[in-house]
């Protein structure tokens, strides 16, 4: 059987949310990992049975319940995105707090060292024009190649492929229906 990477990490995401459901079942608490596929493998379920970007976001923070995992998950994952096909097309949904607020203030998290980091270094940068000409909000993750954006999404001067948001990994920007801004991408790294 020949799959795409992207049905590969769904089948991933899939196997590791099979497994968080059997430890539940058997009512061990769940770790950062496997809590995590569960809401991203619900979420992609909901979105492909035709629910709402609202209800979707509204129903993966109701997957699972902060007694359910370890102690330190709420802090650990303090927002989920996945990027789910709704019959609309593609979306990606951002749930904040999936597990309820952290208990205290960086508890369990990688806290960064003093000064500043360069993102990216030496990579070729350029600014063009963003628009969502569509009726709905357009989420658009830090390492998304812009040759592959949702076509309501117009992007002047249209870049090369290769680029990206010059975002810091794992974030995202959001576009509201008919805005326009400005961004900052930058040429994508390593090897393909």
């Amino acid at each position: 059987m020949h799959i795409t990477p992207r049905e590969q990490e769904r089948l991933n995401l899939f196997t590791a949310a099979e497994l968080a459901r059997r430890r539940r079942a058997r009512g061990a608490p769940l770790g950062a990992a496997e809590a995590t596929a569960l809401v991203c493998d619900e979420v992609l379920e909901l979105a492909w049975d035709g629910y709402s970007l609202d209800e979707v976001v509204a129903r993966a923070k109701r997957v699972l319940d902060p007694n359910e995992l370890l102690p330190e998950v709420p802090a650990l994952v303090p927002r989920v995105q996945v990027e789910a096909l709704f019959p609309h097309g593609s979306t990606l949904v951002h749930v904040e707090a999936p597990f309820g607020p952290a208990p205290r203030e960086g508890a369990g998290s990688v806290q960064p060292g003093a000064g500043d980091i360069e993102l990216a270094p030496g990579h070729a940068r350029a600014q063009v024009l963003m628009h969502n000409t569509g009726p709905r909000p357009i989420w658009l993750s830090s390492h998304f190649p812009l040759d592959q954006v949702n076509a309501a999404l117009t992007i002047e001067p249209a870049p090369a492929a290769g680029y990206r948001l010059d975002l810091p990994a794992g974030t995202a920007m959001r576009f509201a229906p008919d805005e326009q801004r400005t961004v900052t991408i930058v040429a994508m790294g390593g090897q393909s």
